[in-house]
C-alpha cells in the first residue's frame, strides 16, 4: 500500500503479478482523484480503457502505467485527466523510493550510475535533517503527466528505465547545488522551485549534485580559420562544448570564401559547415539522451552567401546541405537600406577585407562603400535578388535566422569589449566572443502565471523580490560551473552574462481576460519587464557592492556610464520604480554582471512547470505534443475554465474543437469575448508579436527569441515583417519561420465518444493477449494539432492566409468548415525541447 496523507492507494511491488480486479483500481482512481471535478471525470471510463489494452499476467507496475497513460489519454475531455495520471505515476513512484532525500544522497541505490560531487554530499551530509525536514512530497501530486513524463525521460536520476529519484528530490538537489553550505538560501529556492515560481535551464537541474557539473547553457564560439590547425582546435573545442550539454551558436563570418585562384585553394565556408553538421551527428550518438545542436552566423557580404542560404534546403545535392546546422544571417542596416531602395549589393572573400570585419554602423558603413568604390569585391547583385534568396529559404526551411548587426550592438553592454558578429542557438543571447573568449551564458527563467493572486491581481511586488532571488542563484552558478574549455570559463568570469527570462506570458493573459492583442495585455507585457529588468539590476548591484567590485570588464560599458538598456533604446521607463536612486548607487557600486535578462524560448523547462513557451502565444487549444517523454495530449484549462463556468464545455463543443484543430474562431457558441481571448498564433497579426517584443525590448539587455507564425507565407508577407521588425529597432527580427501544411498526411478518424460502463466482477476467463497501444492511443481518436517537442516541430491549421496590401495586419484565414479526418504534419523547428540551449 502506498499513503499520501489520508489516501491510500492499491499499488503492489512492480515484480509482482496481479489478477486484474476492476473494482480495486477504481478505488484507486477515486482516491487520487481528491480537489478534482469528479462530475467531469469518467472514472469507469478509464478502468474499461485498462481491461481492454492489457494483456495476460500483465505486471502490476505495467498495469499501474496503464492505468495512468489511459488517464491521460482522456485530456481532450478535461484536464484534470492529466492530473489523475500523474497522479497515479507518482503514486507508484513513492511507493518505489523511500522518502529521505538525505538517505538517497548519502547511501545512494546499488549500482547508482552517477558520480556525485564530494562537496555536494558533504552539503547534504551537514544539513540533512533540515533538508529532509523541507521536503514536501505532496507537491509531487500536482504534476500532469506530460509533467512527469518530462522529468522521468531527461531529468531525474535513473538506473536504465527505473526512475531513481523523486521531483521534488530534483528540486532540492538544484537548490543544494546552487547554494551548499547557505542553509537559508537552499531552502528558499527549494520552495520557489517546488511551488513553480521559477526554474532554472535543463543543464543546472539535470547535472545538479555531480562531479564536474556543466551548468550553463549558451555557449557562443569564434573559430580562428587562419590555418588548419586553430579550425581544427575550434572543432574540437565545440565537440567538448556538445559532450557537456552545451548548445552553441559559431560565428563564421571571417572563414575566407571558396576560391580557386589561390595557392593553396580556399575551401570555403560549406565545407566548414559540413564539419560542423557531422561533429553534430557524432557527439549526438555519443552521448545518451539530449541531442546536440549548433547554429552558425554570417553576413550578407560574405561571397560565400549563396551557398549559406543553400544549405537547409529541402532540394538540391546532398553533399552540399547541412541537415543537423542552424543557420541564421547578422544583417547591417546597409543591407536592409539597399534592399528598400533597389539598389547593387556586392559581396567580399573576408580573407581579402580584414578592415570590414568587427565594424558597425557608420563605421562599417564607410569603409564597405570604400571597398565597393575600389573594385575589390568578388561579385555584385541587385540587394533585391538576394532578399529574395533569403526569402525563399526561410520558406521552405524555416531559416535562416534574422538579427540587425547595428541593434545588436549599439543596444549592448558589452559593445566596450569589441564588436559582436553572432548569437546562440536560440537568439536570444547577445554576448561578445572571439577565438579567444568563448562566450557562455547562464539561463534561468521566471513562470508568470504564478505571480497572478486569487484577486485577479498581478503582483509585482512578489515578482520583483523572485527575480531578485533567482539573480543571485543563477550569479552563484557561473562560480559552482565546471566550464568544458578555458576558453569558456575566462569569458565566463570575465563578463558574469546572465539570461534571466519568462515563460507562459500567453497564460497571465488568459488567466486575467486579455486578448493577446488587446492594450491591456500590451500594458502588463511592458509592466512585467520592467519589473523583472529593475529587479535584476537591484539585485546585480548589490552582488557588486557585497564584492566588493563589479565584474571585470565593468570600466566603459554603457552602465558604467549611467545608460541602462531602455536608454540605449531611446526611451524612458514608467514611474512604477525610482530608476535615478538605482542608477545612483550603479554609480557608486556598479553591477556584478554584465547582461542580466534575455527571453528564451523556454520549450524544455515549460514542460515542466505547465506553463506555455516563453512570451509566445498559444499554437492551438488542443494539440498532441511530442517530447522524449512520448506524444501527449495538451489542452488548454484556461479555456475549459471559461467554458465550464458559462455552461458551454459538451461532448459537442469538444468535437468541433476537434474538427478546427484547436481553434475556437468558428464555434458558434463560443461567444466572442472567449473568441478574442483564446486566439492562437496562427490568427494573431504577426504586427503583434513584434509590437509586444518591442514594447518590452528597452528591459531585456540580451535579445529576443522571436518566432513568427504564418499558416501560408509569402514573399511579400515576410519582407513586410522583416521590414517592421528592423524599424521597430528590435536585434533579433525573427528567430524561427514557422509555417503550415497545405495538407495532413497522417489521418486520424473522429469516433464518436465511448460510453463508459461500470467495472464488472474478474471473471475466470483470462483476456487474450492484447497489444495496450492498440487501445490507448495518444490520440484518442482525434485529428488535432501536433507540436513535436523533440524538434519543437508544429503543426497546425488548415487553409492558406489571403494576401492583400499590408500584411503585418493579416490574421490568417481559417475555413469556416474542416473535414473531420484532417490529418496532421510536423514541420522541422530547431527550437529543440532536447537541446541544451532551448531547454531554459
Amino acid at each position: 500500500m502506498s499513503l499520501l496523507g489520508d489516501v491510500t492507494v492499491f499499488l503492489t511491488p512492480t515484480s509482482r503479478y496481479e489478477p486484474f480486479f476492476p473494482d480495486k483500481l477504481l478505488a484507486t482512481l477515486q482516491k487520487l482523484s481528491y480537489n478534482l471535478d469528479l462530475d467531469l471525470l469518467d472514472l469507469p471510463r478509464i478502468v474499461q480503457d485498462v481491461e481492454a489494452g492489457k494483456t495476460e499476467d500483465i505486471p502490476t507496475s505495467d498495469l499501474q502505467s496503464l492505468l495512468a497513460l489511459s488517464a491521460a489519454n482522456l485530456t481532450s475531455h478535461h484536464p484534470d485527466y492529466a492530473i489523475l495520471g500523474g497522479r497515479l505515476e507518482i503514486a507508484a513512484l513513492h511507493r518505489r523510493t523511500n522518502k529521505s532525500f538525505s538517505e538517497f544522497i548519502l547511501s545512494p541505490p546499488a549500482d547508482f550510475p552517477y558520480k556525485l560531487s564530494s562537496d555536494f554530499v558533504e552539503a547534504v551530509r551537514k544539513h540533512k535533517d533540515a533538508l529532509d525536514i523541507a521536503l514536501r512530497h505532496s507537491r509531487d501530486y500536482d504534476m500532469t503527466y506530460f509533467q512527469y513524463k518530462t522529468l522521468q525521460s531527461t531529468h531525474l536520476f535513473r538506473r536504465g528505465d527505473v526512475v531513481l529519484e523523486r521531483p521534488q528530490w530534483l528540486f532540492m538537489r538544484t537548490a543544494v547545488e546552487i547554494h551548499r553550505t547557505d542553509l537559508c538560501a537552499i531552502l528558499e529556492t527549494y520552495d520557489l522551485l517546488s511551488r513553480g515560481f521559477f526554474i532554472h535551464a535543463t543543464p543546472t537541474i539535470k547535472n545538479a549534485g555531480l562531479r564536474n557539473a556543466q551548468l550553463a547553457s549558451c555557449f557562443m564560439q569564434a573559430i580562428d580559420p587562419t590555418t588548419t590547425d586553430t579550425t581544427f582546435h575550434g572543432l574540437q573545442q565545440l565537440a567538448t562544448i556538445f559532450m557537456r550539454d552545451g548548445g552553441v551558436g559559431l560565428d563564421l563570418h571571417n572563414v575566407p570564401a571558396k576560391r580557386a585562384d589561390r595557392a593553396p585553394h580556399q575551401p570555403g565556408l560549406l565545407p566548414l559547415m559540413r564539419l560542423v553538421d557531422s561533429t553534430i551527428r557524432y557527439t549526438s550518438q555519443a552521448r545518451s539522451g539530449r541531442s546536440s545542436a549548433g547554429a552558425v552566423f554570417v553576413f550578407p557580404w560574405h561571397a560565400d552567401i549563396l551557398d549559406f542560404l543553400d544549405a537547409r534546403r529541402n532540394v538540391g545535392q546532398e553533399d552540399l546541405r547541412t541537415r543537423d546546422l542552424f543557420t541564421g544571417l547578422i544583417i547591417p542596416d546597409l543591407f536592409m537600406r539597399r534592399v528598400r531602395d533597389d539598389q547593387t549589393w556586392h559581396t567580399f572573400d573576408p580573407a581579402d577585407v580584414p578592415e570590414l570585419q568587427d565594424r558597425y554602423g557608420a563605421d562599417f558603413e564607410a569603409v564597405y562603400i570604400q571597398l565597393e568604390e575600389s573594385g575589390r569585391a568578388l561579385a555584385s547583385m541587385p540587394a533585391r535578388k538576394l532578399w529574395n534568396r533569403i526569402i525563399e529559404s526561410q520558406t521552405e526551411s524555416g531559416m535562416p535566422f534574422m538579427l540587425f548587426h547595428d541593434a545588436m550592438n549599439g543596444k549592448s553592454n558589452q559593445r566596450n569589449l569589441g564588436v559582436i558578429n553572432s548569437s546562440n542557438l536560440c537568439t536570444e543571447i547577445i554576448q561578445f566572443t572571439s577565438p579567444l573568449e568563448t562566450a557562455v551564458c547562464t539561463l534561468a527563467s521566471l513562470v508568470l502565471p504564478a505571480f497572478v493572486t486569487e484577486d485577479d491581481e498581478y503582483d509585482f511586488a512578489e515578482l520583483h523580490r523572485v527575480t531578485k532571488i533567482l539573480v543571485r542563484n543563477t550569479d552563484k552558478i557561473i562560480d559552482r560551473n565546471y566550464y568544458p574549455t578555458p576558453e569558456a570559463r575566462m569569458s565566463a568570469l570575465k563578463t558574469r552574462a546572465l539570461g534571466i527570462g519568462a515563460q507562459g506570458l500567453a497564460d497571465v493573459f488568459m488567466m486575467l481576460h486579455m486578448p493577446f492583442d488587446s492594450v491591456d495585455a500590451q500594458r502588463l507585457n511592458r509592466a512585467i519587464f520592467e519589473t523583472i529588468y529593475h529587479a535584476a539590476l537591484d539585485a546585480s548591484c548589490d552582488l557588486a557592492r557585497e564584492a566588493q567590485h563589479p565584474y571585470p570588464a565593468w570600466a566603459g560599458s554603457p552602465a558604467s556610464e549611467s545608460l541602462l538598456q531602455y536608454d540605449l533604446w531611446g526611451q524612458r521607463p514608467s514611474s512604477r520604480y525610482d530608476w535615478d536612486s538605482l542608477k545612483a548607487r550603479i554609480r557608486k557600486h556598479g553591477l556584478r554582471n554584465s547582461l542580466l535578462t534575455a527571453q528564451m524560448p523556454t520549450s524544455g523547462t515549460s514542460q515542466i512547470t505547465g506553463a506555455n513557451d516563453g512570451t509566445d502565444p498559444y499554437l492551438s487549444n488542443l494539440y498532441v505534443r511530442r517530447g522524449l517523454g512520448g506524444e501527449h495530449q495538451m489542452i488548454c484549462k484556461w479555456l475549459i475554465r471559461d467554458l465550464l463556468l458559462r455552461d458551454l464545455w459538451n461532448p459537442t463543443v469538444r468535437r468541433q474543437l476537434i474538427q478546427h484543430h484547436g481553434s475556437v474562431q468558428h464555434i458558434d457558441v463560443i461567444p466572442d469575448d472567449l473568441k478574442a481571448i483564446y486566439k492562437t498564433a496562427w490568427e494573431l497579426p504577426q504586427k503583434v508579436l513584434v509590437d509586444l517584443a518591442a514594447d518590452r525590448g528597452p528591459f531585456i539587455c540580451q535579445s529576443q527569441s522571436l518566432s513568427i507564425y504564418m499558416a501560408s507565407p509569402t514573399h511579400q508577407k515576410l519582407t513586410s515583417l522583416h521590414f517592421y521588425a528592423w524599424s521597430a529597432g528590435l536585434k533579433t527580427g525573427m528567430y524561427y519561420l514557422r509555417t503550415q501544411p497545405a495538407t495532413y498526411p497522417i489521418q486520424f478518424d473522429l469516433l464518436p465518444d465511448r460510453p463508459s460502463r461500470a467495472p464488472e466482477e474478474p471473471s475466470n476467463d483470462r483476456t487474450p493477449n492484447v497489444s495496450p497501444a492498440s487501445n490507448l492511443s495518444p490520440i484518442d481518436h482525434a485529428s488535432v494539432t501536433v507540436v513535436n517537442s523533440d524538434t519543437r516541430s508544429v503543426d497546425l491549421e488548415h487553409g492558406s492566409a489571403t494576401s492583400s496590401t499590408c500584411h503585418l495586419n493579416d490574421s490568417p484565414s481559417t475555413p469556416a468548415s474542416c473535414s473531420i479526418n484532417s490529418p496532421l504534419q510536423y514541420i522541422d523547428c530547431p527550437a529543440c525541447a532536447e537541446c541544451p540551449a532551448c531547454a531554459a
